[in-house]
């Protein structure tokens, strides 16, 4: 049995740190990988996705390659950079997956869909949300009209927790990652000991602090961001795919055994 992975940051892990995989991230993907070897032995498993790919760029990138390893599961995340990008419409948006979703629902493997969260980061990127309900709504229809199983991200109230999310408050923290690989897993019918972490709120902020957060979030995330599109950069121009070709997952440390056996020099 084998299962990839396809999409962007999302699903290549950003967010959930770890030295010992490539790319020094983990995410929600490989726990899903891990979960089903643990539960049946001999999955196998590729992961495609590179962060801050569009749609464009998986239908020319991953599309072929996914087709080619003849995968029983596929999960696709796509669309949500689509969305961020100024001028883009949800229908143009939704018409790119499902020349994604067609040719793999057709090769015969269960796929699982995602819609996306209305991550509350600012009123600036308020007027996404629109496109992005926009978007969900097509999502829905695909999967329907291709067999393929939603994974309703949209409605899962666990992520109003901002431990959940990281500083950029775009991407999933570890237990977001962790939450998210449990929500597959349940979906998949496949039993786990999945168990994130909730921390509890501390205070309120002070306007100040809020002031001061919105401040550093701005600097550190936004300008950035919004500096790279200017120059027409991404994060994941110089990366290939943390798992390019199928590997099978150990039953026992999953992954993280798996990359220190095949590290260079051991």
């Amino acid at each position: 049995m084998l299962y990839v992975a396809l999409g962007d940051s999302f699903t290549e892990g950003v967010g959930d740190p770890n030295k010992h995989l490539p790319h020094g991230v983990r995410g929600w993907a490989d726990r899903v990988a891990e979960g089903l070897a643990a539960h049946e032995p001999g999955w196998q498993y590729a992961n495609l996705a590179i962060r801050s790919k569009r749609l464009r760029h998986i239908l020319a990138e991953q599309l072929a390659p996914a087709l080619a390893i003849q995968p029983d599961l596929i999960t696709i995340y796509a669309g949500g950079n689509d969305i961020m990008d100024f001028g883009t419409k949800a229908a143009d948006i939704l018409a790119q997956l499902e020349a994604l979703v067609a040719p793999l629902a057709a090769s015969g493997a269960r796929l699982l869909l995602f819609t996306g969260y209305d991550v509350e980061v600012s009123a600036v990127l308020s007027p996404l949300r629109r496109k992005n309900h926009l978007y969900n709504d097509g999502v829905r229809d695909i999967a329907d009209r291709y067999g393929a199983v939603v994974v309703d991200f949209a409605g899962f109230d666990a992520y109003r927790n901002p431990h959940f999310w990281c500083a950029d408050r775009l991407h999933m923290s570890k237990a977001g990652h962790k939450y998210m690989a449990g929500k597959v897993l349940d979906i998949l019918d496949v039993p786990h000991g999945i168990v994130p972490r909730h921390k509890k709120e501390g205070p309120a902020r002070t306007f100040k602090q809020w002031g001061r957060d919105q401040y550093l979030w701005i600097n550190d995330w936004v300008l950035p961001m919004f500096a790279r599109k200017l120059r027409g950069v991404t994060l994941g121009d110089t990366l290939s795919p943390r798992w390019p070709e199928p590997v099978r997952v150990p039953r026992r440390k999953g992954l993280r055994k798996l990359a220190r056996v095949s590290a260079p020099g051991d």
